[in-house]
């Protein structure tokens, strides 16, 4: 699809989709705006044996971006070390320039990663601990961050604080309050996740943020989830790191992601690496990459392009209108549990749903073998169901198989 005609068709959709009802009961789709996303969904090659609903652990590539990958494994494969020693380290200022713009920061403030484990382990092994010293995180936070806490624990001393986050808060005041009753005067970081990856739940991460500043915390921000997913810029949270992967929303090649680090807060960051380039207030001394595979970062300018042509705010818009869908016609029905918050304004793409009686192993199992539907079991943190992440391609009929799944499976144990 090229880009004018792209631009044409999304000028025409923008229209019906800002018209549709964000209501709880279901719209029936237009035949314009599925002419739209049926272009967008024909960008996708996708698997006949199987609806995928498990886009949050990685989204593959749309065919406009897949095809610029190929083309730059080819352009690194032919130039080899060239490329390398002579115009690697350009492309990667061209590109950390393009998505520092996406992201609204500078590109002094951002560095490519190759997840948002990576990211977030680097501020959590940098900070220089004591024994002592505590860090605030919740128990709905992503495993891998809490594995290096409790590395950090054993190896200085500090202490991991958690806490729970509640499911379904009536104010954001109520999560705000949370972690405040956590802080203390010990309190050295505080982890907090954008979207929580288990139930899809929206944090007030800027009122988090402005809480723990007025007591002199910095605040690490999980946004797996929510970069190039929701639309805002990260300066607009008011954090001072922030970690995400790139190959979830923005759809580029796996293994890519940033980390963000406002610059006062460089100086007293330990590297992993030992790497004398680059001085303490150069946040490319927490990105030594060694030979990395070039191809992968050279294409996330192809996945920017796709991300810029739909647009940020339609794409969240879109995302939120599927989800809402599906989980506004199964909330509140027999034995089915919606463990997300029925707040638009709380979830957008991402939901997670239990059956009474079902392991989450156990649905997740039955959904794919008896209605060819792929999705992944939650059982941890008190939430027991499957993750149900769309994406830009997924279709209502797709959807509505889902319910009518459900349904069924409510209906029989």
């Amino acid at each position: 699809m090229d880009k004018r005609t792209f631009l044409q068709g999304a000028a025409g959709a923008l229209g019906l989709l800002a018209s549709r009802s964000s209501a709880s009961q279901p719209v029936p789709p237009t035949a314009a705006a599925d002419d739209f996303w049926g272009r967008i969904r024909a960008d996708f090659r996708l698997d006949p044996e199987f609806i995928n609903f498990e886009n949050g652990y990685y989204c593959f590539q749309p065919q406009p971006v897949l095809d610029a990958f190929i083309a730059n494994v080819r352009r690194v494969n032919v130039e080899a070390s060239r490329y390398m020693r002579t115009h690697r380290e350009d492309d990667r200022v061209v590109l950390r320039t393009r998505l520092a713009a996406l992201a609204g920061c500078t590109p002094q403030e951002l560095v490519v990663t190759r997840n948002t484990t990576e990211a977030l382990d680097t501020i959590i092994n940098g900070v220089d601990w004591r024994a002592g010293d505590e860090a605030v995180t919740a128990r709905q936070d992503y495993g891998a961050m809490l594995d290096m806490f409790a590395l950090q624990a054993r190896r200085h001393g500090m202490i991991p604080r958690r806490v729970d986050i509640p499911l379904a808060p009536r104010s954001d005041q109520e999560v705000v309050d949370v972690y405040a009753a956590a802080l203390s005067t010990r309190t050295r970081l505080l982890m907090v996740p954008h979207m929580v990856n288990i139930t899809g739940h929206i944090l007030p991460v800027r009122k988090i943020c402005d809480m723990a500043h007025a007591r002199g915390i910095p605040v690490m921000v999980d946004g797996a989830h929510t970069f190039a997913h929701l639309d805002f810029k990260i300066p607009d949270l008011g954090c001072d790191y922030y970690g995400a992967s790139l190959h979830k929303w923005l759809a580029s090649p796996l293994g890519a992601g940033l980390l963000y680090v406002r610059p006062e807060r460089l100086r007293d960051l330990w590297p992993i690496f030992g790497d004398e380039t680059f001085p303490a207030d150069d946040i490319r001394k927490l990105n030594h990459v060694g030979t990395h595979p070039a191809h992968t970062d050279l294409t996330i300018g192809a996945a920017i392009d796709y991300h810029v042509q739909i647009g940020a705010a339609r794409k969240e818009a879109r995302l939120r209108e599927l989800q809402q869908y599906w989980t506004s016609r199964v909330r509140g029905r027999p034995r089915i549990r919606m463990q997300t918050p029925s707040d638009a304004g709380r979830a957008c793409a991402i939901a997670n749903v239990g059956i009474e009686g079902v392991s989450a192993s156990e649905l997740a199992r039955r959904l794919f073998d008896e209605w060819r539907i792929y999705t992944v079991a939650i059982d941890s943190a008190g939430v027991q169901g499957v993750r149900i992440t769309p994406q830009l391609y997924t279709s209502f009929a797709e959807l509505d198989r889902l319910v009518a799944a459900l349904d069924a499976l409510a209906a029989t144990g």
